[in-house]
């Protein structure tokens, strides 16, 4: 999948939309979660097992963003579309542009920006979230994320280190809404072998091979102040495949990854429109070119369903 397929793809899903019955107010506000930075419907870092858009039974609807992220060192900004069908099926695409800023620059590429396009698939496998609330039974999904990063200056050093710049990653989510107790729960394990997400490729095989897929966990939980703002957090853990390849390069630490996770609050003036607010810490990332500084910072998204 080249990066530049992006808009044609986006363009497509919005004729899929077109050919199908528009969904207008078929969920409850927020109850579709909002858009993840890699496209599919969850919260901001990591996929639920709910189907984006305001589609019931019967119905396809879609919903498009777009998201910006800045840290003490980087800058990330999303775009992407998503499409739900019958509450079931999710398509969804999203494009990511990764400003490597002092980094880009202490690596003799100054202005490097790392583009990444992904495309994902989910399928609704058992539950309900709102219908079976007062049942222990969780909403199940499982998702498929196609993600090819654009080539850059960086790709001899990627290759140096053994990292793919195309990856696929698969997981499975469960929620379970309590509307009783205005709560939700996800978790989702992710089976990737993506590094930073993908930013910075897939995999290494200098220093060992850390060519083969891993499991990595990430919770949720929102709880809704009301019935159109919910507050919550996430943490998603993080594969630390580069530190090896990174030491074997001279590098000692340099590679090293952490996990992500944030503190969220998230806003739907109506089932249309949804606004997210978060801090942010993706712990380090290349700390060689940042002095092992924390990346911490915002998350702001902007959401618009149908």
């Amino acid at each position: 999948m080249k990066t530049r397929l992006a808009l044609p793809l986006i363009a497509a899903c919005a004729a899929l939309l077109g050919a199908g019955a528009h969904a207008d107010t078929g969920k409850l506000l927020l109850t579709g979660g909002v858009s993840t930075i890699e496209g599919a419907a969850g919260g901001g870092l990591t996929p639920w097992a709910v189907i984006g858009s305001n589609a019931t039974e019967g119905e396809v609807g879609g919903s498009a963003y777009v998201t910006t992220v800045g840290t003490k060192d980087y800058g990330l900004n999303i775009y992407g579309a998503a499409i739900g069908i019958h509450d079931r099926y999710e398509l969804s695409i999203a494009q990511q542009d990764f400003n490597t800023r002092g980094t880009g620059t202490a690596l003799g590429l100054p202005g490097l920006h790392l583009k990444q396009t992904i495309v994902g698939a989910k399928v609704r496998v058992l539950g309900d979230a709102v219908l079976d609330s007062d049942t222990l039974v969780p909403q199940v999904a499982v998702g498929v994320q196609f993600k090819q990063l654009g080539s850059t200056g960086l790709d001899a050093t990627l290759d140096a280190l053994g990292a793919k710049r195309h990856g696929t990653d698969f997981y499975v989510s469960a929620t379970k809404l309590l509307l009783g107790q205005s709560l939700l729960l996800n978790g989702t394990l992710r089976a990737t072998k993506a590094n930073q997400n993908g930013l910075l490729g897939f995999g290494a095989t200098l220093g060992g091979n850390e060519d083969s897929y891993r499991l990595q966990p990430e919770l949720s939980l929102a709880y809704l102040v009301s019935k159109n703002i919910a507050v919550g957090a996430e943490y998603r853990f993080m594969g630390n495949r580069l530190e090896n390849a990174g030491r074997a390069a001279g590098l000692g630490d340099g590679l090293r990854a952490s996990d992500w996770k944030d503190v969220f609050i998230a806003w739907a003036p109506n089932k249309n429109l949804s606004l997210t607010l978060a801090y942010v810490d993706l712990g380090v990332i290349v700390p060689a070119t940042t002095a092992s500084r924390k990346q911490t910072g915002y998350y702001l998204s902007a959401q618009v369903a149908f």
